[in-house]
This record gives structure tokens, sequence and C-alpha cells, in this order.
């Protein structure tokens, strides 16, 4: 192979970003929402993202980056693409072999591909993406299971106030959350759900904050955020709820409210990705599944 394998520079944006939406064939990306994947990683690796030119022209790519959760230090391609006229030729493989060796210096304990906490684009391989599959087997990696993406039609009603007045007479409050509000979120996802504090972060970036929550005597106890991933492409989440909130409907309002907003964004659909609990959106939304994703992971020790 005589083509050349560097590290990306922030020069090379306008031209990957190009290269990308070439080459996916279900998939698309603007500049802004890559910027957030490479550098608005909380992780950013520049040393772990790679380009392949064919002289100046970009012919491949592949980002690395790693997570420690929970005891485990996992490692992750978390973009990749080939151009179709230079597959087959080994370059996915050269790309991912300095990933690797990467990974081992730093003493990842397994890799992953594209379902990146905290920041991600998608949740794993499409498997319409029939190559990317075939390399990854290839490359020793393994299916461990499969998620979805949900889409929403955002032209519904999505009004609960009667619902969120009634909850008031058991002294519980649900508005959106303005920025004084912020550190309390944190602290209430900061025991069970403390992968999502990047999320709820990129939340509050926004001047209106893209995050409702719901308060128990004062006190947050349920929250739901959009566009606080992939923005402005009307992603949903991430929600969660305390169990003294439980069994009040408040998923349902805090979900109704985050979808009005995207709606008065002036969104056409929603997009709920990396689902668990597909009924409980088809329920209180109709949301339908519009992707599968299959996941893959090769251990490295």
């Amino acid at each position: 192979m005589n083509y050349s394998i560097t590290q990306y520079q922030s020069n090379d944006l306008l031209r990957l970003t190009a290269f990308l939406n070439a080459s996916w064939q279900y998939d698309s990306i603007t500049e802004a929402i890559l910027q957030e994947k490479l550098e608005g990683d909380p992780y950013w690796m520049p040393e772990a993202t790679f380009v392949c030119k064919d002289a100046e022209e970009i012919i491949g790519f592949m980002q690395g980056v790693m997570r420690d959760i929970r005891g485990t230090r996992y490692a992750y391609i978390k973009l990749m693409a080939v151009d179709g006229a230079y597959r087959r030729q080994g370059i996915a493989s050269a790309l991912f072999d300095k990933l690797e060796t990467i990974f081992r210096e730093r003493e990842a304990d397994v890799v992953r591909i594209y379902d990146v906490p905290l920041n991600y684009f998608m949740p794993g391989i499409d498997p319409r993406y029939t190559p990317a599959l075939c390399w990854a087997m290839r490359k020793g990696f393994e299916r461990f299971g499969d998620t979805s993406n949900l889409l929403v039609d955002l032209n519904q009603d999505w009004d609960m106030s009667v619902k969120e007045a009634a909850l008031q007479a058991d002294n519980i409050e649900v508005r959106r959350a303005n920025h004084e509000d912020k550190q309390a979120i944190l602290d209430f996802i900061k025991h069970e759900w403390l992968l999502w504090s990047n999320e709820v972060e990129m939340a509050f970036k926004d001047d209106q904050p893209s995050i409702h929550i719901a308060l128990l005597n004062g006190e947050v106890k349920a929250f739901s955020a959009h566009n606080a991933n992939n923005k402005g492409t009307g992603w949903f989440g991430p929600m969660g709820t305390h169990p003294d909130l439980r069994g009040k409907g408040m998923g349902a309002i805090l979900l109704k409210r985050c979808l009005q907003d995207m709606k008065d964004m002036g969104l056409s659909h929603s997009i709920i990705p990396w689902v668990g609990p597909i009924d409980f959106y088809s329920w209180h939304s109709n949301a339908v599944v519009d992707r599968v994703f299959w996941r893959y992971e090769k251990k490295l020790k």
C-alpha cells in the first residue's frame, strides 16, 4: 500500500466531512456535528484519530477514544470509513492496527465499535453496512448484542398540562430547567447515571436549556433532555426518574415536554436512540423502530 496514514489535523475537517458523506450510504454528517464527535468528545484523543490519504485526497478515516466505566477500560472505534473505490486493499486494517497498538499500550480491556457512551454518532453497526460487519469479524470482533433507534413523528399533540397540574397536590412540580438547576441535576445523576453527565452538560449549552425536570418538595427527582448529542438533529435523551416518582406517569410527561420542544424547533421527527424499552416509547409517542444496530467487541485481555 503506497498511501499515507497521518494523524487528523483540524484543517482536515472540511474535506473529512465531504469524504464521510460520500462514503456512508445510510448516514450523513455536518461539519458542526463532526466537530462535536472529534474535539467535542470529553476524552478527545487526537493521537488516536487517523486519516489515510492518496496524495491529498482522503480515502480512509478512523477515530479511537477510550472510557473507564465501572472498573473496565473500554476502547472504541468511534467513527470510520473507507472510500468505496479503495476497499479490499487493507486500508481499514492498517488504520485499526495503529489504533490497536495505542489501545494495548494504554491497557484497554476491550474494543467496541461505535457505541461510545457520553458522545456518539451511532450505537453500533447498521447491518446494511455489510462490508463493515465482515471486516469486524475478520479482525476478531464478536457480536454481543443489538439495539435500535426509534423514530417519532412530531406532528402530534404533546400537551400534558392537565396531568402536570394534578401532580401539584403531591408537591410535585414539573418545569423546564434553568441554568441555576444544573448542579442539582448533576448531583441527582451522579450515583446511578454518571455516564449521562456529559449529555446533561451539552443540554445546558443551549440558551434555553433543552432539559426538563420534576421536583418533589423542591428536590430534583426526574429529568429528561434532548439536543444533548448530535445537536440540531432531533435526538432525545437521556431521561431518568428516581424511584420516589415512579408510577406517576413522570416518564411520559417529561418525554412529551422534550418532543414538544423539538416540534417548536421546526423539526418534523425525533430520534430516540440506543433504546431499551421500545414498548414505552411506542405507547406514549407512537415511535417506530427506524434502524437496528449490531454491537461488536474484541477482548484485548
